[in-house]
């Protein structure tokens, strides 16, 4: 479906693709998915059938950028977005789904740190227990898979 044609417009204040694109730091081709998605409305269309964008669209990219740094999800960046342009809603949902974005960060966190110490601790037990060889006997690549992925003293780790 193509927007309103650049015609029944005024003239100013419009900005090509392009030029959004290299004004807000956002690519042309995340633009055209962001206006597919429903994240920034339609383009308006040039009767040569070129995209122009409304000033709105540049305030709006801004959001989205921001949210985007910020590791909301598509999903949460709608919700934002959303409530970014409606007086209507209250200020609280936006509180809401930062908490429930900073928590699964946390998560994550949580399970990063955990993966680090197993694998420090598993390369120290390599490095220990190492009596050399060659690398297809090599321990680590033989149970980094196992859920007990302990060196043993068979093979190169």
């Amino acid at each position: 479906m193509q927007g309103v044609s650049v015609k029944d417009l005024p003239a100013s204040g419009h900005i090509t693709i392009g030029a959004l694109a290299q004004s807000t730091g956002v690519s042309v081709s995340a633009i055209r998915y962001y206006e597919e998605i429903g994240l920034i409305s339609k383009a308006h269309r040039r009767p040569s059938g070129h995209r122009v964008y409304g000033p709105e669209a540049r305030e709006v990219l801004g959001v989205i950028r921001s949210c985007r740094e910020f590791g909301f999800s598509i999903d949460q960046v709608k919700e934002l977005v959303s409530l970014s342009t409606n007086a209507q809603l209250p200020c609280d949902e936006t509180r809401e789904i930062a908490q429930t974005h900073l928590n699964a960060v946390k998560a994550k966190l949580a399970e990063l740190r955990l993966l680090e110490s197993n694998l420090t601790q598993f390369i120290q037990s390599c490095s220990e227990n190492c009596i050399g060889g060659p690398a297809p006997q090599c321990n680590i690549l033989e149970n980094i898979g196992s859920s007990s992925a302990q060196p043993t003293a068979k093979g190169c780790c």
